[in-house]
């Protein structure tokens, strides 16, 4: 109805491509591959966790990175994997009171790092952090910033989802006249995921995290995008 005016959807997908119509999508597997790196190198125990919202294709992509990039650095690592939900079940968002139960449970078991994509869930897991002295990690935006002190000792780093910049090119190329509809995929080649480094509790780690993104760049290391099996 309106052609004249282009449109660009976050992580939405429209059926039959339109010329003015930009679907903006993150490989959100590949920042995941990093943050599961960073937790088995900084495990003591060699033992890990994630904790997905909704069992849905989109939070798989998370899970699959996670692990394959954990077991990249210690194959012999143990990844406990949860969701709190079925694909449709909007309550999988809400629950840091459940997030929590199973963190604590994993984290008794002898877990240190759990990484949670669960919308509001994970403060769940962040509380049960605390309480354990163990590491959370965050998603899609740097947790450790709306944290509070206590709760910052116990957040390892996130899984940054840049929005920010998808959005920001996405407008630049729009003013330029050079906008494509179609598929736009931020990865980390194009700076649309990424880790966070607050707090400064990766920095012993960092040198051989750039290393294994150069790799994923260069194309040197392929990350899945579904849980093996």
């Amino acid at each position: 109805a309106n052609p004249n005016t282009q449109y660009a959807i976050v992580d939405g997908f429209v059926a039959g491509e339109l010329p003015n119509v930009t679907m903006l999508s993150f490989a959100e597997e590949q920042g995941s591959f990093l943050v599961g790196a960073a937790a088995a190198l900084k495990s003591q125990t060699g033992h890990i966790g994630f904790i997905g919202g909704q069992e849905i294709d989109l939070i798989k992509k998370f899970e699959a990175g996670y692990t394959a990039g954990a077991k990249y650095v210690n194959p012999d690592i143990i990844v406990d994997v949860q969701y709190l939900g079925p694909a449709g079940d909007d309550t999988a968002w809400g629950s840091p009171d459940e997030a929590k139960q199973i963190a604590n449970g994993w984290y008794a078991d002898g877990a240190d790092v759990i990484y949670t994509a669960a919308g509001g869930s994970g403060q769940g897991t962040i509380e049960a952090a605390v309480e354990s002295d163990a590491w959370a990690i965050g998603v899609d935006s740097d947790q450790y910033l709306t944290a509070t002190p206590e709760q910052q000792a116990h957040i390892l780093t996130s899984m940054l989802k840049r929005v920010d910049v998808a959005v920001f090119e996405t407008i630049k190329a729009a003013q330029a006249g050079t906008l494509e509809g179609g598929f736009a995929l931020y990865d980390l080649a194009r700076d649309g995921v990424g880790y966070s480094t607050s707090g400064g509790y990766l920095d012993d780690v960092k040198a051989q995290l750039d290393d294994i993104k150069a790799k994923i760049i260069a194309g040197e290391i392929v990350v899945p995008t579904a849980p093996e099996g």
